[in-house]
């Protein structure tokens, strides 16, 4: 068993993914698009919009689609655990800029850096640098 997180966008999955892929260091496993699965209920101009794509980063698989109605995330946040401070401020800059930060990045009692955010393509990251184990 494997537990995976899907995500909807408003017709901005691709440029997430090739973002995320870009930045992230993830590997795009897959694009369909709403072309290759006809659905009457979606505007003609929609066919080049995502139906499902699949990145792998790091350990974890985030799979996502373009949805007319999706709502940013909201309670839910993809948890990014990076290797170095200096990772974190980098991963911190490149989400933030067009986003909206919910808790800035600074050190808290579990963490070197903790942050809280949603990118510009409406994904909820919380970021995360923890200290060595003693």
């Amino acid at each position: 068993m494997r537990l995976d997180v899907y995500v909807n966008y408003r017709g901005t999955c691709e440029q997430a993914f090739r973002f995320y892929e870009q930045h992230l260091g993830g590997r795009i496993g897959g694009i369909v698009r709403h072309r290759d699965q006809p659905n009457p209920n979606l505007p003609a101009e929609w066919g080049d919009k995502v139906l499902h794509a699949r990145i792998a980063i790091g350990g974890a698989v985030l799979m996502g689609a373009d949805i007319p109605q999706a709502e940013p995330m909201r309670s839910a946040y993809l948890t990014l655990t990076v290797d170095s401070e200096a990772e974190a401020e980098r991963v911190y800059a490149l989400l933030t800029d067009g986003g909206e930060v919910f808790m800035r990045m600074e050190k808290t009692p579990f963490a070197n850096r903790f942050a809280m955010l949603r990118d510009r393509f409406g994904t909820s990251w919380m970021l995360l640098h923890q200290p060595a184990a003693a």
